[in-house]
């Protein structure tokens, strides 16, 4: 099964309700970070792929569409090796991004050399997008818009949605050529419901996700 969509924004733009929406729209199963949460036997198939060796068609088993990280690392490669995929852009404010990334996935500290296979993935497939200063807002900003506007450069506009989750149904669902779902989008994972998400997450010593 190959991806028919893959998703080029960053984690905290919407990606959650994101795919929950196509899940809904028929491109299920979506991966998402916590796809990587639910089997970990995949966080060393992303440290492959951060490190050069990428085995797509092993990750995306069973995956008709994907989103958040650590697929927006990889958008272009991912594009690249489906190229019958669409591509979606979820934007949101940088500054409204920031604060939320602060308040949410980067609100604990990644230890460097740390041993844990989840923290090396995370920090070569997400931290060294940003250099690893992740509390860095000049660095956050900079890299957020470099991002989106590169995956403008890149993927032709016949191919990719630049979407807000806020939008709704009707962008998303001309541009993958389905019906209107009769009921609003969902709107899940706010700051509050992540914050509470980590608690559980870290009391059970599992990360948590945008």
């Amino acid at each position: 099964m190959a991806l028919q969509v893959i998703g080029a924004g960053f984690g905290r733009t919407g990606t959650m309700s994101l795919k929950l929406a196509l899940e809904q729209l028929g491109f299920g199963l979506c991966h998402h970070m916590v796809e990587v949460f639910a089997h970990r036997e995949s966080i060393p198939w992303w440290t492959d792929a951060a490190e050069g060796r990428p085995d797509w068609d092993r990750i995306f088993q069973g995956y008709r569409a994907a989103v958040d990280w650590p697929t927006a690392t990889f958008y272009k490669e991912l594009a690249d090796h489906y190229p019958n995929a669409k591509v979606i852009l979820s934007e949101r404010d940088p500054e409204s991004w920031f604060t939320s990334t602060q308040a949410t996935i980067f609100a604990r500290d990644f230890p460097e050399g740390s041993d844990d296979p989840w923290v090396e993935m995370v920090m070569k497939a997400i931290g060294d997008l940003f250099g690893r200063r992740m509390h860095d807002k000049e660095t956050l900003l900079a890299v957020y818009r470099a991002h989106n506007a590169r995956v403008r450069e890149v993927i032709p506009a016949e191919r990719l949605l630049v979407y807000q989750v806020a939008q709704g149904w009707e962008p998303l669902c001309e541009f993958l050529g389905v019906p209107v779902p009769a009921g609003p989008m969902p709107k899940v994972n706010s700051t509050e419901e992540f914050q509470r998400n980590m608690d559980h997450q870290v009391a059970s010593r599992a990360p948590a996700q945008a």
